[in-house]
């Protein structure tokens, strides 16, 4: 307070100290705010409190920070005690963001993520999960896109999101870095290249034809012709010159059987009745096709009812039968394919039986078809011993085939019966009963029937008529022995053969 006396002086010395104390150096950062310690910036720095590490985005002391869960994100990367950051100008009017050590814009509204030292906001208050790496690496990637939507996942050491608040679980990748791309989908390598197989069925057992306890039941085999009536030819043929005739007539024969074909022919033979040698006659044309015939022959039993053309043959065992092969066969199927199901036969012949000897299923027209429209082009002649007349299936062999055989006992009755079967077939188309054969069948050494009477009788409807001569061999059943036959017997087998052969060849 200046005195009255000298207050120009006092006046003076206070300017003096006043420009002294300003030329003064200035030690240590300046303190903002001082003497407002513990007071709370309006924007929401904290002020004053001990200076934290400058490399540590550590939380201000004092007054607790907002939570960024209403609207503030986190503030990171500013020690306090020093000038409060400037935030970033909006992107929005027109200014680019900048790399700078402020508030994390939110991605949702447009704003490319900074690269900073600043972890993601928590997901709990709507912010979307930040995946990537964790906090104190450079940079934020981009979160892996979700492989559900046809995208590789990423590779990439990135914590996943809790799943209580909505984000699908995220699997943790290897910690190697590899380059994100898209990949597609794996797919199961085939074990194989697809083939069009054949559905699966369930095997049958093999089945002995005859069973054991009878197979000791059975005689020796006797000739179909006896002794005295072989050694009487044989003397006729060496002091008579008829065997250049016979040879010529068998190399005509032989001549007509080894035809080509171009399709499968397929032959049938049925009956009226039972007992009348339908299964004998279908077994002797099967027999006499292998012999003379390079190409497969097949021998069909489409009689499930106890046929013994497998006995006839020489069939030891039985597993698949007519009614099986019906399920199994395809189009695409080779020979080799189709012959696994089959039973192989003396010669170049096939067996395709009906039954496993035991009584089955019926075998309805539609399989009937389906097996022989598949099998046509596998076999040059097909013998189909079919079911007795009226059954279904023996009406469709019959329109189906090429050539048909019914055969008849040389009996009064048999006459009659086939007489009256073949003017049924008159009302059939044309080729029907041009193609059939009859086959007249001696059960009897000595017949009582005037057997060139019938034939004639019989030969007026249209069909062929052919005798097959009583055989002992054939007489006593069992397996047909090609070499115990009667000369006449395999003379006669032959030319029926041949016959019917001829007429599968031709256009009616």
């Amino acid at each position: 307070m200046p005195n009255g006396d000298n207050w120009q002086g006092d006046v003076l010395r206070d300017l003096r100290g006043a420009a002294g104390r300003q030329s003064e150096p200035q030690q240590g950062p300046p303190q903002q705010g001082a003497g407002q310690q513990g007071a709370q910036d309006p924007a929401g720095y904290a002020q004053g409190g001990p200076t934290p590490n400058p490399g540590h985005a550590a939380p201000q002391q004092g007054v607790p920070a907002p939570e960024s869960g209403y609207g503030y994100p986190p503030q990171q990367g500013t020690p306090a005690g020093y000038a409060r950051p400037t935030p970033a100008p909006d992107a929005t009017y027109g200014y680019p963001p900048q790399q700078q050590a402020g508030p994390i814009p939110d991605a949702q509204y447009g704003y490319a993520p900074q690269q900073q030292n600043t972890p993601a906001p928590d997901p709990a208050y709507g912010y979307p999960p930040q995946q990537g790496t964790p906090a104190g690496s450079t940079g934020y990637p981009q979160a892996a896109p979700d492989p559900t939507y046809g995208h590789a996942p990423q590779q990439q050491a990135a914590p996943a999101p809790d799943a209580a608040y909505g984000y699908p679980p995220q699997q943790a990748a290897p910690a190697q870095h590899q380059p994100a791309q898209h990949q597609p989908r794996a797919t199961p390598a085939h074990t194989s290249a697809y083939t069009p197989t054949t559905r699966p069925h369930h095997a049958p057992d093999s089945r002995p034809v005859v069973d054991k306890a009878l197979v000791t039941a059975g005689r020796k085999p006797r000739h179909g012709q006896s002794f005295a009536s072989r050694a009487t030819r044989a003397l006729r043929r060496t002091v008579s010159s008829s065997a250049a005739k016979e040879v010529a007539e068998i190399t005509r024969i032989a001549e007509v059987l080894q035809q080509p074909v171009t399709t499968g022919r397929q032959i049938s033979v049925t009956s009226i009745r039972g007992g009348a040698g339908k299964t004998t006659v279908a077994a002797l044309l099967g027999t006499t096709y292998a012999h003379y015939r390079q190409d497969p022959v097949l021998v069909v039993e489409a009689d499930p009812a106890l046929g013994s053309l497998p006995l006839r043959l020489g069939a030891e065992t039985l597993r698949w039968t007519i009614g099986d092969f019906a399920d199994i066969v395809e189009p695409q199927m080779s020979l080799l394919d189709i012959t696994g199901y089959l039973v192989q036969l003396p010669g170049n012949a096939w067996l395709l039986p009906g039954s496993q000897g035991q009584i089955g299923a019926m075998l309805g027209s539609k399989a009937y078809e389906g097996v022989m429209v598949s099998l046509r082009r596998y076999f040059g002649v097909t013998v189909v011993d079919c079911e007795t007349l009226p059954a279904e299936v023996a009406r469709v062999a019959l329109s189906a085939s090429q050539a048909r055989v019914l055969t008849a006992p040389a009996t009064l009755e048999g006459v009659t019966s086939t007489y009256s079967v073949l003017q049924w077939m008159q009302g059939l188309p044309q080729h029907v009963i041009v193609g059939t054969v009859v086959v007249l069948t001696e059960l009897v050494p000595h017949p009582g029937l005037d057997l060139a009477e019938a034939a004639e009788k019989l030969r007026s409807t249209g069909a062929s008529v052919q005798v097959l001569p009583y055989d002992r061999h054939l007489a006593a059943g069992g397996l047909i022995r090609t070499e115990l036959l009667a000369h006449s017997t395999r003379e006669a087998a032959t030319r029926l053969a041949a016959d019917v052969f001829q007429l599968s060849q031709k256009r009616h």
